[in-house]
């Protein structure tokens, strides 16, 4: 049986950004017509997002929200490092950037040889200051996502995959995740598939996959086809866990997203993310409760904005296959930075 190493992280593109940056989206939604005159205002904010907006506007917090994400990622890294893997499967969405109207998969396994990107192109800086045409190159491994694909249609998942790009090198989703698990630039080595889970659903070509505000929002009809479900989701990473132990490669399954997103969080105005919702799943994660998991419903992710957290679903039934709980879990909540992020550890 191969060993299989589960880590949970986030993609949060903030963090790529200076800290001045970090509240921008809050800033955006603040200026939206759409938004309650009242809400504009800090005074009726919930006391925790009064307090880390404080009197600066959230620059003290963006400094202390980058250093434990970024304390994270380390931890990450260090046991990412000591696994060694012989191939890196990430879970990630695509926000209108590589799949758009030509085609929107469920999922798709991206069998790339090598991945190559310009991540900061069309950026006007990044953390870094790293040039605009720098190049970041990672392998692939056309060979295990091959296999991965077979193993998964032989277990009646109806799989699309890819040999190269359609419209975009590589969404934020996986690109994020490498540059972050590589926050302090030592490279990173390990051949890498990302599998690409369609977690916007019925907002993925409506508003392009992320938040066209509250004025702009798009009517009932012009909303798309749902997501998979995330009972679905979690019985594809169930399946994938037993492709992996299956393999003989050394495996590390990632899932890659922020929890709920304050602009897919209608009832709170795109203001603020679901806190009590996440909260509410994570201690369900530290128990290895995973029920609770597969047993949530499409609707309520909706309506908690919790999206992307499709991607963590997958790990999480990967894991519940395994049956394995996380030996470290940390839950880093923001009311300003759009998210909250979780980090979990499953070691091999």
């Amino acid at each position: 049986m191969a060993e299989i190493l589960g880590l949970g992280v986030t993609h949060f593109p903030l963090l790529a950004s200076k800290d001045q940056n970090m509240t921008r989206i809050i800033r955006r939604i603040m200026a939206d017509p759409g938004l309650p005159e009242r809400l504009r205002h800090p005074e009726s904010w919930p006391e925790p997002m009064r307090k880390e907006w404080g009197s600066d506007e959230g620059v003290a917090a963006a400094r202390r929200h980058r250093e434990a994400l970024v304390a994270e990622f380390r931890k990450a890294r260090r046991v990412l490092d000591d696994f060694a893997p012989d191939v890196v499967i990430v879970w990630g969405d695509d926000q209108y950037e590589n799949f758009r109207e030509d085609v929107i998969p469920p999922f798709c396994v991206l069998a790339y040889d090598a991945i190559e990107h310009r991540p900061w192109e069309h950026s006007a800086s990044n953390f870094w200051d790293e040039p605009k045409d720098t190049v970041f190159t990672y392998k692939g491994h056309r060979q295990a996502a091959k296999a991965l694909v077979s193993d998964l249609l032989d277990e009646g998942f109806d799989l699309s995959y890819a040999y190269k790009p359609l419209h975009h090198p590589l969404g934020h989703a996986f690109m994020n995740t490498l540059l972050f698990l590589d926050y302090d630039r030592q490279g990173l080595p390990y051949p890498v598939i990302p599998f690409q889970v369609n977690c916007y659903g019925r907002r993925v070509i409506a508003q392009h996959g992320s938040t066209r505000g509250l004025a702009a929002s798009p009517t009932e009809e012009q909303l798309d086809p749902p997501s998979p479900a995330p009972w679905r989701c979690f019985d594809l990473g169930r399946a994938t866990a037993r492709a992996a132990a299956r393999s003989p490669w050394r495996v590390a399954l990632i899932a890659s997203s922020s929890w709920s997103h304050a602009f897919l969080t209608y009832k709170h105005h795109l203001l603020y993310p679901d806190v009590p919702g996440d909260r509410a799943l994570y201690e369900a994660l530290r128990a290895g409760d995973y029920q609770t998991w597969r047993q949530t419903p499409l609707a309520q992710i909706e309506d908690s904005g919790q999206q992307e957290m499709l991607n963590w679903m997958c790990l999480a039934g990967a894991m519940a296959e395994l049956q394995r709980t996380p030996a470290a879990c940390t839950f880093i909540e923001s009311w300003i930075f759009n998210s909250n992020k979780v980090f979990a550890t499953f070691p091999a």
